[in-house]
């Protein structure tokens, strides 16, 4: 189901696995490396953690927001590090390699330990402000429709071949994700789409990796309490189509971003879109309580995901997986298997007169985008249960808020994950935005309060909308993290409702 051009699965390099590299060999990647110390050492594993440090490990020494890992060198040494990488020599007996910048050699050291796994594989590297993680499971399913064993590495975890492997971040550090790629080719994994957010490739985690096809979806305001500006924003997502990192990419041309990207890209790119100007183009769109449908040329999609913004994640996959060299029948069957994707519009049945949609909406694009989804599900009303998340992007909050009120026709404005924050803060900054948008809402701070509310407002063809955590499973407050996942807290109010069918 590939064709002879998709992308080259080279076999594993000789003399490249992990264990069997010397630190001189390590660094040939790196032209201002300077050794001190024995550059024939050994190197058998890479780490930032010292507690993570086995015998032979290659330790860095990165700074970081909180902690400096110079301070951690001598942890290292005592573990066993066989070398440490620094930004400033230390007083240490292991052999030491002095780079301007720890952070930006550890990708591309990584990469060369493990023997650069990435170059074995079909690797899609999906960023944007939303649709990342759809794109990834529609990736994933047209993989496996095209005979590849399939991986996924993003929000909702990692899996290999639909075997989910728990991973802490949406972009692992570079050692971390130089060894997963590693042990996702050493089991047969031959496609991987994976989430490569901002701040990994701010952070240069993802140094070191070869993206055989790079997908921008989308991008609206989000991290700004990270990034600080827009176009800074813009910057980190478009390191992604650079030669340095990518052979190719597929970019939304919908979008002013994704015409300037697509302007300004260092690599080849084909466009995707809805305007006539996209090369991968959706025409005669069909849009439905069942799903969607439209047609790329001869090539007719039929999804089962729902919402006109899952027309561009579909067109996505269909522009990456060609560009990968996948056939238009394994596409389009990969993309009408997927049932759906954890926590987007996912639907919470049991037994109601109305529907019931979770999303991760949490940002003001996505947050309408749902809603205007929502809408074009029923003849009812759109009651929507919205929070903001604490310790990020702040500017966001009202422009949330607003959105929620302008499109649905109650709002119930509660808390998300507070985090270190007070949630009536939080709440607090989204209401003049809710006051903008003139429709009804109230306030009840309790999310499972909030969410039983919009549930008890709702009559038979309406929708609820929960929004904001979608997957997650907890709450995350200063000082604990309780179980909480709006799909069961919503089945679970359902249940008690007076009259609940069960």
């Amino acid at each position: 189901m590939v064709s002879a051009t998709a992308r080259d699965l080279r076999a594993r390099r000789s003399g490249t696995i992990a264990g069997r590299m010397r630190v001189s060999e390590l660094m040939a990647s790196i032209p201002s490396a300077e050794i001190r110390g024995d550059p024939g050492a050994n190197v058998g594993e890479a780490t930032y953690r010292s507690g993570d440090v086995v015998p032979g490990s290659l330790f860095f020494c990165v700074r970081g927001e909180h902690a400096d890992g110079h301070d951690f060198g001598p942890d290292a040494e005592r573990r066993g590090a066989a070398a440490v990488v620094v930004e400033r020599w230390l007083d240490l007996r292991c052999p030491q390699v002095r780079v301007p910048s720890v952070r930006v050699a550890m990708g591309p050291v990584s990469a060369a330990l493990f023997g650069r796994p990435s170059t074995e594989l079909a690797l899609a590297g999906v960023t944007g402000t939303n649709g990342k993680t759809t794109t990834t499971y529609l990736m994933e399913s047209i993989f496996r429709a095209a005979g590849l064993r399939p991986g996924v590495i993003g929000t909702t975890g990692v899996r290999m071949d639909g075997t989910p492997l728990p991973f802490d971040r949406t972009t692992p550090e570079a050692p971390d994700l130089q060894r997963l790629l590693r042990g996702m080719a050493d089991q047969g994994i031959r496609g991987v789409a994976m989430e490569v957010s901002s701040h990994g490739l701010d952070q240069h985690r993802v140094d070191g990796c070869r993206f055989a096809s790079a997908i921008f979806t989308n991008l609206s305001q989000d991290h700004l309490d990270y990034h600080g500006t827009m176009e800074a924003y813009f910057e980190a997502k478009a390191r992604l189509f650079t030669p340095e990192l990518s052979d190719g990419g597929v970019i939304n041309v919908d979008t002013l971003e994704g015409n300037r990207l697509a302007a300004e890209a260092t690599i080849p790119v084909s466009t995707f879109g809805a305007e006539p100007r996209a090369e991968v183009r959706a025409e005669e769109v069909s849009i439905t309580a069942q799903g969607l449908s439209f047609r790329v040329g001869p090539l007719r999609i039929r999804s089962r995901l729902r919402g006109h913004f899952n027309v561009s994640n579909c067109l996505g996959a269909v522009a990456s997986a060609r560009q990968l060299g996948i056939d238009d029948d394994a596409i389009a069957e990969g993309i009408g298997s997927l049932a759906g994707v954890p926590g987007r519009l996912e639907p919470v049945d049991a037994g109601q007169p109305f529907a019931v949609l979770v999303d991760y909406a949490h940002t003001p694009d996505s947050v309408e985008n749902v809603l205007r989804a929502a809408r074009k599900l029923t003849q009812g009303r759109v009651i929507v249960v919205l929070g903001c998340g604490g310790d990020r992007d702040r500017l966001k909050r009202p422009l949330m808020g607003e959105a929620a009120t302008r499109l649905a026709d109650l709002t119930v404005v509660t808390s998300d994950n507070p985090r270190s924050e007070d949630p009536g803060a939080i709440i607090a900054e989204i209401i003049p935005g809710a006051e903008r948008g003139g429709g009804s809402f109230t306030v009840e701070p309790d999310r499972r309060r909030a969410i039983r509310m919009g549930l008890a407002a709702a009559v038979p063809g309406d929708v609820v909308v929960i929004a904001g955590k979608g997957h997650e499973t907890g709450q995350q407050f200063a000082d604990r993290t309780i179980p909480f996942d709006d799909r069961l807290v919503a089945a679970e109010e359902l249940a008690a409702m007076p009259g609940a069918t069960g």
